[in-house]
């Protein structure tokens, strides 16, 4: 077995199962979005200043846990509501 294929089947390993997919989801989707609200949110209430990204990453560390808890609840609600507002595929 050359390199190429013993790093192909340990990437393949490491995956997680596909029942992990709603927790993946929210935690990338949590991390990205929260990081982005303090950034957004920060600047809108104390402005840009020496201490902007240390504010902004202590609001982070409140945002990111709230945010990864309230994706989870809220995805079944928004996958039925995409639902009942878009066709199907044929």
């Amino acid at each position: 077995m050359d390199q190429r294929a013993a790093e192909a089947v340990y990437i393949r390993r490491r995956r997680l199962s596909h029942r992990a997919t709603p927790y993946v989801f929210a935690l990338y989707m949590a991390t990205i979005m929260a990081f982005l609200m303090s950034l957004v949110i920060t600047a809108a209430n104390a402005g840009i200043d020496n201490n902007y990204l240390s504010n902004a990453l202590h609001a982070y560390k409140l945002a990111m846990p709230v945010a990864f808890l309230c994706i989870l609840v809220v995805r079944p609600i928004v996958i039925k509501l995409v639902a009942l507002t878009v066709h199907p595929p044929r």
